[in-house]
């Protein structure tokens, strides 16, 4: 399929043609932006390619509007069209798309057409100022279904150029969507919209789904008549274990960098945070004391766990060095702080505080001790997690009436739902394996 086809995709030029990109900043303070322009996909100079050419160009278009930072060039601004005579330059008439205000412009050609079969696409990207090439990339073998992949790709790349990180559209959301009651199975979706997908189908609920960082698993909590347990969905197998821990309600699960799970065990007193070996047992205690430790998170080196605690009364953000063991307090404002999720790169933990106007998400800088509110509401926003490229963050939230994932960043900014139909819960990320 195409994820080996395009395994073999080569870059269209040697990597000493091309030049630095222009960095888009998107961790430091202030919302950098650049502006894309895209121009006309061609089967050959001047034909304008209109079966899977335009298609593939709706799907890059809808890809890049999910980034607050880039802004795309309205066509009708550009004099003289987007249709050019080549798509590199001498022959492709970049000025028109500097002129319609482009720092950037992306041309598509289709060399042995663009209707029907498997067809062949080369896309690359430009500045506009000089024409210096960015980079580029040729899809063979790509056929109308393989569309929405070539898409991601091509964003993930370019995203990749201009941040340092492409993660988010190699990304697959997982979370929980409420069939009935005592009714929730773990589904899977593009944070775009695409590849829904429903990976269980079991009697009871499911909750709190997170990814294994490998791509392979997904971990869960489990409630039915009789049990709580840890659900373990396998990627490889298509098939749901649950394991259970007699007597212990289960809380909260989560990934260690090496695919070891973190999770919250109560057997009626206070809940401990275990970390399990490679086949679900209990290998040592994380955090425990006499209150409620609950929702471990850990960054991309397996060093920092960020947890939620009520050791000073209401729940409240932690963060615990596990080389030293010392603990440390986060969130220092409000009385009812939870749900905690630590960024990859240690720097921030998001979380969601009960204020007057409902759940917020804020953020909390670990650098700076800066703390930013990310989420205004209305409604209730809860559940929130990040991206691995650590900007990108999902949330749950009520404001559309029913609940909904909504993605925002570590800056904040207006939020962006994902269209999923149902009530959707405890969105998190992760890169599945044999997409990277």
């Amino acid at each position: 399929m195409l994820r080996k086809i395009l395994a073999v995709a080569i870059f269209l030029f040697a990597a000493s043609q091309a030049v630095a990109a222009p960095r888009v900043d998107i961790y430091g303070p202030g919302q950098n932006v650049v502006n894309l322009g895209l121009a006309a996909p061609l089967t050959a100079p001047n034909a304008e390619a209109r079966q899977m050419g335009a298609t593939l160009q709706k799907l890059v278009s809808d890809n890049l509007s999910f980034l607050p930072f880039m802004r795309l060039t309205d066509p009708k601004t550009v004099l003289g069209g987007t249709v050019l005579a080549g798509v590199e330059p001498p022959a492709a008439d970049f000025n028109r798309f500097q002129l319609a205000g482009s720092d950037i412009v992306v041309t598509t050609i289709w060399p042995s057409g663009d209707s029907g079969g498997t067809r062949t696409v080369q896309m690359r990207a430009f500045e506009t100022s000089g024409g210096a090439r960015l980079f580029g990339k040729e899809y063979p073998n790509v056929s109308s279904r393989d569309l929405p992949e070539v898409a991601d790709r091509f964003c993930a790349d370019l995203l990749e150029v201009l941040t340092g990180n492409g993660s988010f559209f190699r990304s697959t959301l997982c979370f929980v969507l409420k069939k009935g009651k005592m009714s929730s199975q773990v589904c899977l979706v593009k944070p775009t919209g695409r590849d829904f997908r429903q990976i269980t189908n079991i009697r009871g609920e499911a909750m709190s789904p997170a990814w294994s960082p490998d791509g392979r698993f997904i971990v869960f909590t489990h409630i039915d008549e009789r049990s709580h347990s840890l659900g373990v969905w396998d990627l490889k197998s298509r098939r749901v274990q649950r394991v259970r821990f007699p007597g212990d309600v289960v809380i909260g699960p989560s990934f260690l960098p090496n695919n070891k799970v973190a999770v919250a065990l109560s057997n009626g007193k206070y809940p401990v945070i275990y970390q399990l070996n490679h086949v679900f047992k209990k290998e040592r205690v994380l955090e425990s004391d006499s209150s409620i430790n609950v929702s471990p998170t850990f960054d991309k080196t397996g060093t920092k766990m960020a947890f939620t605690s009520s050791r000073l009364g209401g729940p409240q953000i932690f963060m615990k060095d596990l080389s030293s063991g010392a603990v440390t307090r986060v969130s220092q404002n409000g009385s009812y702080n939870t749900e905690a999720n630590l960024s990859p790169d240690g720097t921030l933990v998001v979380f969601s505080r009960l204020t007057s106007y409902g759940q917020r998400i804020f953020v909390q800088d670990l650098v700076t001790g800066a703390e930013t509110q990310v989420s205004f509401g209305p409604g209730s926003d809860e559940q929130p997690s990040f991206c691995a490229d650590s900007y990108f963050i999902a949330f749950s939230s009520s404001r559309g009436g029913q609940r909904s994932i909504y993605l925002t960043t570590r800056h904040g900014g207006d939020a962006k739902r994902v269209p999923v139909k149902g009530d959707a819960f405890f969105p998190r990320w992760g890169i599945p394996s044999g997409t990277r």
